[in-house]
C-alpha cells in the first residue's frame, strides 16, 4: 500500500480522555514581547545558522550562492540530518541571549539529537568558537565558512554526528538516549553550572531517557547545579510518528508533573521567540529560587524543577513539498530532504529556492556575520556555548590516599570489597567534592558498605538521605549510573561504578560510545585530560551460585577488550592487597576505561603489601610458594580470584599424586600484558613472556572469563599451540560454589587432568613412570567423592576452600 502522507504542519494530537483541568498543571507566564532589535537579531542568527546547516549537507562549492546554483555545486554524497536542525538552532539562539542577559550564568548546552551536528557547528561558527579552537581552518572569514560547509561529512572534515571535535560538547552524538543522564552527572558538585539539555522526542522513547527524568531526585540544590530539560517535540523519527508527538498538552503535562517537574509548554510559531525566551528566563529564575533556599539553610522539600516542552515542525523552514511528497512537518525531512539534488533538475531547483529563502548575503558579509546576527551573543568569549572551560579542560586530580594503610596480613582471609570500601572511605574524605560513586542498589550486597562510614547516600526524595552531601548515589538503572558517571567525569571529576558482574552488560554500548568520545578527545589538541572511568565488577559468576544462571555472566570483559588498546584496561587482582593497589592506581589514571574484577567473599591473601605492589606493577609473576624450583614441566596460570585459588589447589594436588612433576604457578592480574607487543602498551616483551611462561612447555590458563576472549588475546604470541584455556562456558544453576567450578571445567581437578594429559603428550617420563590413566583415575575418584558429598549434603565439603599446604 502507498505511504499515507501526513499534512503539514504536524496535526494536533488526538484528544485524550484526561480532564481539561490537568492543563492547570502547566506553567503559565506572562509573555512579554521582546524588543524589536533583539527579535531581529534572534531571527537573523536563526536564518544564518539554518542556511549554513543546510548548505553543509548539500554544497561542495558556491557556498554563499554568489552565482546560479548548478548540479556541480552539490556534493556527490549527501550526508547529514536536517529535520532536527531548525529546532536546535532556535534553542541555541535563545541560550545565547540567556547568557548575554545573565552575566553570572555558566551554561553548557547538551544536544541529545546529536545527529543534528550541522546545527551545532553552524551556531559555533557564528559565535567564533570554531575559530578559537581551529584557527586558520574555520575562521570567521570567507575561507573559514567555505571550509565548514564543503568539508562537512567528507573525509577530513567534521562528522555527521556531534563528537569530541565539537567545541562545547560533553556528549557523544551517537548516544541516543543518554543526554539527560549525562547532563545531570555534569551538574553534580558543580553548584554554579546550568546545563540546558535538549531531548528529542524520538530519543525520549528510549529506556535510558525514561529513567533519567527521575534524576532531579538526586540533585541537592545546595551543592550542585541544575539541568533545564528541553523536550523538543517535532513529531517524527526516521519514518514514524513519535510517542510524544502523539500526546496532547494534557498528557505531557500530567506525565512530567507526576515526575516532579514544573512544565512549561512552548508552541505556536507566531510568537515562539517571545515565548521561548520568557520560558528560559522563568526556568532560570525557578532554579535560582530553589538553590537560594537550599543554600540559605531553608531547602524546599521535593522542589519542582522547571522543564520546557517545545513544539516545532520537523524540518521547519525547509522545503514544503517536493515530487509530490510533503517534506516540512513530516518524516521526509529527517535526514536529507532532497536526496537527488545533484541529479534531479526539480530537486536542484527546490534546493536553490530553499537556500535562497534565507538571504544569506544579508547576514554574512566578507565572510563574517553581521552585527545584527551576533548582537544576541554574550560579550565574553569564555562564556559562549562552545568555550566554557568546564567542557574541554576541566580535570581536577584527586588528593591521593596511601593504599598501604589499608592492607591486610599475608596468609589471612579477607574480602577484596570490604577492604577496598575502607580505602574508598578515606578517598571520599580527602576529596569531598570531586569523587562520587554510582551504584545500582548493590553497595551493601557487594560488601562496599565501609564507604558509608563517613558519608551517606544522596537521594533527595528520601527524608533520611537528603541534603547531607552524600557521595553515593544508588539507583536501579544502570543506564543512569553510567550516564551520571560520564557527565561527572567529562566535567573534570572522578567516578566509580561498582556492579554485579552479570548486569554491567546493560551499559555495554554506552561504555563503547563514551570510549569513542575519549578516543577522539585525545586526538584533539585543545581538549585536556580526563579521569578514567572505573568499573568495579564483583558478585562474580563463580560466587553467584545462590542466585542461579541468570546472575552468571562475565561478558563485560569482552566489551572492554574490544576497545582500542590505548583505552582498555582489564585487571583481575587475585587478593585484597592487590585489589587495593589496583584501585588506587585506577583512581589516579587518566583517559582509560578501567575494569577491575574481584570477589566480595573472603579469600586468601597471598601477597604482602610490598609483594602486591610489585606484582601489580609487573602485571604478572611466578608464585614461588606454589611452584617447583626447577625448570617446570607445565605452567599453570590463574587469572581471576576464584580460578586462581583452584590453580593453587591444583598445584598442591599434583604435588601429592605425582611428586616428580615440576609445576610452575603464575598469576596474571593485568590481562593486557598477555597481548602481543604490537597490540598494547602494557604487553610483555617476548623475553619477559618467555621468562614467565617458558619457551616450549605446556601452559594451561584457568581464566575467569570466556575462553575465546583469552584465546584472542594470546593469538600472535610465539608457539601458542602449547597453550590451552579453560574458563566460564555458560554452565550454571542454583548450586554450590565448588559445583560451579566443576560445571565450567575450571576446578582443581579439571586443571590437574589437563596438566597430566599435556605433560604425558610432551614428555611422559615426568609422570614417575606410571601410566597416565592411573593418575587420571586418582583425580576422577576425588571428583566423584566431592560430587557425592555435594549431592548428599547440599553444600561443599568443609575443607574444600582451606588454603593448600606446600611443604
Amino acid at each position: 500500500m502507498p505511504q499515507t502522507e501526513i499534512p503539514i504542519p504536524n496535526p494536533p494530537p488526538l484528544p485524550s480522555a484526561l480532564p481539561d483541568s490537568l492543563l492547570d498543571l502547566a506553567v503559565k507566564i506572562e509573555r512579554k514581547p521582546l524588543p524589536d532589535d533583539v527579535r531581529d537579531s534572534l531571527k537573523s542568527f536563526q536564518r544564518a545558522a539554518c542556511y549554513i546547516a543546510a548548505a553543509m549537507i548539500f554544497l561542495r562549492d558556491n557556498v554563499t550562492l554568489s552565482s546560479p546554483l548548478e548540479s556541480k555545486h552539490v556534493k556527490p554524497r549527501l550526508l547529514g540530518h536536517w529535520g532536527t536542525c531548525p529546532g536546535l538552532i532556535l534553542i541555541a539562539s535563545h541560550l545565547n541571549l540567556l547568557l548575554r542577559n545573565n552575566p553570572s550564568l555558566n551554561l553548557v548546552h547538551v544536544i541529545g539529537p546529536g545527529h543534528g551536528a550541522p546545527a551545532a557547528l553552524a551556531t559555533l561558527w557564528l559565535e567564533g568558537s570554531l575559530q578559537k579552537f581551529y584557527p586558520g581552518e574555520y575562521d570567521l572569514s570567507s575561507d573559514g565558512l567555505r571550509n565548514l560547509i564543503t568539508r562537512f561529512s567528507v573525509p577530513g572534515g567534521f562528522p555527521s554526528h556531534i563528537n569530541a571535535e565539537t567545541p562545547g560538547a560533553i556528549h557523544e552524538g551517537g548516544e541516543l538516549g543518554y543526554a539527560l543522564a549525562v547532563s545531570f552527572g555534569a551538574v553534580m558538585d558543580n553548584p554554579d553550572l546550568v546545563v540546558a539539555c535538549v531531548v528529542g522526542d524520538g530519543e525520549a522513547e528510549t529506556g535510558p531517557t525514561a529513567t533519567a527524568w527521575h534524576a532531579i531526585k538526586y540533585i541537592d540544590p545546595a551543592e550542585s547545579g541544575a539541568v533545564i530539560p528541553i523536550l523538543h517535540v517535532n513529531g517524527f523519527k526516521i519514518s514514524e510518528r513519535t510517542i510524544f508527538g502523539c500526546m496532547d498538552d494534557k498528557e505531557i503535562t500530567a506525565l512530567f508533573s507526576g515526575y516532579g517537574y514544573q512544565v512549561r509548554i512552548v508552541e505556536g510559531l507566531e510568537h515562539i521567540d517571545d515565548d521561548l525566551q520568557a520560558s528560559m528566563e522563568w526556568a532560570l529564575a525557578e532554579i535560582r529560587k530553589i538553590q537560594k533556599a537550599a543554600r540559605e539553610g531553608k531547602p524546599i522539600v521535593k522542589p519542582r524543577w522547571p522543564m520546557i516542552v517545545m513544539r516545532t515542525p520537523k524540518g521547519w523552514t525547509g522545503p514544503k513539498e517536493v515530487d509530490g511528497k510533503l517534506i516540512e512537518g513530516s518524516f521526509h525531512s529527517h535526514q536529507v530532504p532532497l536526496p537527488k539534488a545533484g541529479t534531479s533538475d526539480n530537486q536542484l531547483e527546490a534546493l536553490d529556492e530553499w537556500l535562497s529563502s534565507y538571504k544569506i548575503n544579508d547576514l554574512i558579509q566578507d565572510g563574517k556575520p553581521t552585527e545584527r546576527v551576533v548582537r544576541i551573543l554574550p560579550k565574553e568569549d569564555e562564556r559562549k556555548l562552545g568555550q566554557l572551560k568546564t567542557t574541554y579542560d576541566p580535570y581536577v586530580p584527586l588528593k591521593t590516599v596511601d593504599w598501604k594503610e589499608f592492607t591486610v596480613d599475608k596468609g589471612s582471609e579477607n574480602s577484596c570489597m570490604q577492604i577496598t570500601g575502607k580505602l574508598l572511605d578515606a578517598v571520599f574524605q580527602a576529596n569531598p567534592k570531586t569523587i562520587r560513586l554510582f551504584s545500582p542498589d548493590e553497595l551493601e550486597s557487594n560488601k562496599l558498605s565501609a564507604i558509608l562510614d563517613h558519608t551517606t547516600r544522596n537521594f533527595q526524595w528520601d527524608q533520611y538521605s537528603r541534603a547531607n552531601g552524600g557521595r553515593v548515589i544508588e539507583t536501579l538503572s544502570e543506564h543512569d549510573c553510567q550516564g551520571f558517571m560520564q557527565g561527572y567525569t567529562l566535567t573534570g571529576r572522578t567516578a566509580i561504578f561498582p556492579s554485579y558482574e552479570s548486569f554491567l552488560g546493560i551499559i555495554h554500548t554506552m561504555m563503547v560510545q563514551y570510549s569513542k568520545f575519549v578516543k577522539i578527545a585525545k586526538d584533539v589538541k585543545w581538549r585536556g585530560n580526563l579521569a578514567s572511568i572505573n568499573y568495579i565488577e564483583t558478585s562474580t559468576w563463580a560466587r553467584q551460585e545462590h542466585n542461579g544462571f541468570s546472575h552468571q555472566n562475565p561478558s563485560f570483559i569482552g566489551a572492554v577488550l574490544n576497545l582500542k588498546a590505548e583505552a582498555a584496561r582489564v585487571y583481575l587482582p587475585p587478593d585484597a592487597n592487590c585489589f587495593l593497589s589496583t584501585v588506587s592506581h585506577c583512581l589516579s589514571s587518566k583517559n582509560y576505561v578501567n575494569l577491575i574484577i574481584g570477589s566480595k567473599q573472603p579469600t586468601p591473601v597471598y601477597l604482602s603489601p610490598e609483594e602486591a605492589a610489585a606484582h601489580c606493577r609487573d602485571g604478572a609473576s611466578v608464585w614461588k610458594f606454589a611452584s617447583s624450583t626447577e625448570t617446570p614441566d607445565v605452567v599453570l596460570v590463574g587469572i581471576g580470584v576464584e580460578v586462581t585459588f583452584e590453580t593453587i589447589a591444583c598445584a598442591a594436588l599434583l604435588r601429592t599424586i605425582c611428586p616428580s612433576l615440576k609445576v610452575r604457578v603464575v598469576n596474571v592480574t593485568d590481562l593486557m600484558i598477555l597481548l602481543p607487543e604490537s597490540r598494547h602498551p602494557h604487553a610483555l616483551s617476548k623475553e619477559k613472556f618467555r621468562d614467565l611462561f617458558t619457551e616450549d612447555k605446556p601452559v594451561l590458563f584457568n581464566y575467569h572469563g570466556y575462553p575465546t576472549e583469552l584465546q584472542g588475546i594470546l593469538f600472535g604470541r610465539e608457539n601458542v599451540s602449547r597453550m590451552s584455556v579453560a574458563g566460564y562456558k555458560e554452565e550454571g544453576s542454583t548450586t554450590t560454589p565448588f559445583d560451579m567450578m566443576l560445571r565450567n571445567g575450571v576446578s582443581r581437578f579439571d586443571l590437574a587432568e589437563r596438566a597430566l594429559k599435556a605433560v604425558a603428550e610432551s614428555h611422559r617420563e615426568s609422570l614417575d613412570g606410571k601410566g597416565l590413566e592411573e593418575y587420571l583415575d586418582q583425580v576422577k575418584r576425588r571428583v566423584e567423592e566431592v560430587r557425592e558429598f555435594i549431592a548428599k549434603e547440599g553444600k561443599d565439603p568443609d575443607d574444600i576452600y582451606d588454603m593448600p599446604k606446600f611443604e
